[in-house]
């Protein structure tokens, strides 16, 4: 595939969950090229439930019909941890537009108000907050563990495509920042501002994001040529993306693909987002089998934690903990 290409390629992983060397071994080098050339693929042959991603989305749905005050109680400001509803105009993913046309509701790690790192007042180490549905808390941590194992498999895939051993990422997986973010965009309105966007040209901060949609178009991801084109909506599949902490880790031997999401006149879109962010003390230094005599190192090691505090801090700042 060349640098420009416009391809989005599915690749399936069923073979992953099998073990089987040699087959896992090609899915790897599948993952490993589309990381490199696009970053951008599908995942079809997952076994996340259908039943279960729908009911996400009808709890999704669900959360965001609220009034205003219901979606306010669990606002993000009553959180230093990343957690909770973000309002319409609430962050500014490009800062050199008018805010998003989005609302959001962030759900982390589910850890008890006892949890020593909650008691610590860790960075990112807060309890979630939970609106009055029934049946909300219950879908939305099945389905956050459910993204969760997905995305500890494909990082079996990414380890042996790295030359690494298969379960490299495990231990830096096992307590991750994971967010799981539900995300509304409304139609945008006639009257709108001038150059506002769903969401604005972005790359993602953490390792990979796993996101599901409701097939509503508007989501375009920016080519090595520059050239934006719409992401492909798979019936089933997962669109999988590398973030900028992964991107850091490979010394840049993985590609964090810029994207926005526009905003459309008479169109409501619903998707949702798993973003998989190392466990916070996890040390981000270049991988070894990612530099060369003539390709050192092109980052200084750091904390996830120290890294992701840094990319959210734009955005929202006075609403992330610091490290």
């Amino acid at each position: 595939m060349a640098p420009n290409s416009l391809s989005i390629p599915v690749v399936g992983v069923s073979v992953l969950y099998r073990g089987c060397p040699a087959e896992t071994g090609l899915v790897a080098r599948a993952i490993g090229s589309a990381c490199r050339e696009v970053g951008f693929f599908c995942v079809a042959g997952h076994r996340v439930p259908p039943r279960l991603i729908a009911d996400a989305f009808e709890h999704a749905r669900a959360f965001f019909a609220l009034p205003a005050d219901g979606k306010e109680a669990v606002s993000i400001a009553r959180s230093r941890h990343n957690r909770g509803y973000v309002a319409i105009e609430g962050e500014a993913l490009d800062p050199l537009r008018p805010p998003d046309l989005k609302e959001a509701f962030n759900i982390g790690l589910e850890l008890p108000p006892d949890d020593p790192e909650v008691v610590a007042g860790r960075p990112f180490r807060g309890v979630n907050m939970w609106p009055q549905i029934e049946g909300f808390r219950g879908t939305m941590l099945a389905y956050y563990d459910a993204l969760w194992m997905l995305g500890r498999l494909l990082h079996r895939a990414i380890a042996i495509d790295l030359g690494l051993a298969e379960d490299y990422f495990e231990d830096k997986l096992d307590r991750p920042m994971a967010t799981l973010r539900l995300l509304h965009y409304p139609p945008a309105p006639a009257d709108g501002r001038p150059g506002q966007l769903g969401a604005g040209e972005h790359t993602d901060y953490g390792n990979i994001t796993l996101l599901a949609t409701d097939g509503t178009g508007g989501l375009e991801v920016r080519t090595r040529s520059g050239e934006w084109i719409a992401a492909p909506a798979v019936e089933g599949a997962f669109l999988c993306n590398i973030g900028d902490c992964l991107m850091r880790w490979t010394n840049d031997t993985y590609v964090s693909t810029p994207h926005r999401v526009l905003a459309r006149p008479g169109r409501e879109r619903y998707s949702i987002a798993f973003f998989l962010d190392p466990n916070p003390g996890t040390v981000v230094s270049v991988l070894p089998t990612c530099t060369t005599p003539d390709r050192p190192a092109r980052y200084p090691p750091t904390t996830a934690a120290e890294f992701l505090q840094s990319r959210l801090a734009p955005t929202y700042g006075r609403n992330v903990p610091k490290p």
